[in-house]
């Protein structure tokens, strides 16, 4: 009987999790906007609120017997002005992220914007939007940076494909080069995998999957800048160095 009950209670647990983020957007956030007169100011308490929230949820779907979770290397991410880069393999990575990523930043699809759901939210922590224009897209993200934000990016621009094949695009070695800031890498696997690309949120795995975080040591990319001779060869450089990190320490190939 418990094995029957079992996977609708993860089933449960995971639509509880896109619930509290839904609800919070709905009626805490507007809140937020509304009292919160000052830009910085309301910026910092929605970010900080944030992370407080994906935190509980973390921990609530962990209890509830959704998923486990081992994260390495934590202390990596004690610092600021960190230009975090990890692979993408499921819906949920960024939770995790910013549950444990103080002073987070990151760039928001323009769809979340207009979605009532998660417009307030996005607007009160003043996230980049990914419908600007690619030079002033890079500036936010440099200023973020250069700011003491630690800038999360998923260099795939989406989850990874169903075959585990990885493929970076060049934006996030842009915005290391211009920076001139050292990339933090942090190494997701989700075994087996949920809330994949393509997977429907309902769709779980028949046993609790289990994600291993690894945040490794900062790729020191000044020879590759200094050896390059121009910000657009460096940039081009960094993502085939990236590409050939992320696709070796996942243990995939890469996609040409």
């Amino acid at each position: 009987m418990l094995r029957r009950v079992l996977p609708y209670w993860r089933v449960f647990g995971t639509g509880l999790g896109f619930l509290a983020v839904g609800v919070g957007g709905v009626l805490l956030f507007p809140l937020i906007n509304v009292f919160i007169r000052r830009r910085q100011l309301r910026t910092e308490v929605a970010r900080d609120l944030i992370g407080f929230t994906f935190h509980c949820i973390v921990r609530s779907m962990r209890a509830m017997g959704v998923f486990r979770y081992e994260i390495k290397g934590l202390e990596r991410l004690e610092r600021r002005g960190l230009l975090i880069l990890a692979n993408h393999p499921t819906l949920i990575d960024i939770v995790f992220l910013m549950a444990f990523v103080k002073r987070a930043d990151c760039i928001i699809k323009s769809a979340l914007w207009r979605n009532p759901f998660t417009h307030c939210t996005v607007r009160a922590a003043a996230y980049i939007r990914n419908d600007d224009d690619g030079t002033r897209l890079v500036e936010d993200c440099v200023a973020a940076i250069h700011n003491g934000n630690n800038l999360i990016i998923f260099p795939e621009g989406t989850r990874t494909s169903g075959d585990g094949s990885i493929t970076l695009k060049r934006g996030a070695a842009n915005i290391a080069v211009r920076a001139r800031r050292n990339v933090t890498p942090v190494l997701i696997s989700c075994q087996p995998v949920m809330l994949g690309k393509g997977v429907k949120w309902w769709r779980l795995p028949p046993r609790p999957s289990f994600f291993n975080i690894e945040v490794k040591e900062d790729i020191d990319i000044h020879p590759l800048v200094a050896e390059a001779g121009s910000e657009v060869l460096a940039a081009r450089h960094l993502t085939e160095h990236l590409q050939t990190f992320f696709t070796q320490k996942c243990g995939r190939h890469a996609v040409v």
